[in-house]
């Protein structure tokens, strides 16, 4: 009867440990950095692990254009390319954290991974 115990209680540590090594995890991704470009390097965009926008950097060429759309487009791009890279990231340090284990739809919740969602 009271065989069924042991299982959960077994269950709820492996739960709390992973629940640390996320702790861990998410702690890490925010530490890891990762840029994207466009425009030949006018535009830079720096995101976290976490797929937070650190900082935009614009070259002042850009700036004294005065063209906005073409601004928007690189800021766009340059963003899309960081958020990416950030995301690539993640999923790369989750499959870490994860041992290799092959869990079922693993592969597509790593590349859905959004811890701000």
């Amino acid at each position: 009867m009271f065989k069924g115990l042991g299982n959960i209680a077994g269950m709820m540590k492996q739960f709390s440990e992973m629940q640390g090594r996320m702790q861990e995890m998410q702690e890490k991704l925010g530490k890891l950095r990762f840029e994207g470009s466009a425009g030949g390097g006018m535009v830079n965009v720096e995101a976290n692990g976490q797929q937070k926008i650190l900082a935009y950097k614009i070259d002042q060429t850009l700036l004294d254009s005065d063209d906005k759309e073409m601004l928007e487009d690189l800021l766009t791009a340059a963003t899309n390319q960081a958020l990416e890279k950030a995301r690539e990231g993640a999923a790369e340090e989750m499959a870490q954290l994860t041992g290799g284990m092959n869990i079922p739809g693993l592969d597509e919740a790593l590349a859905k991974f959004n811890p701000n969602a």
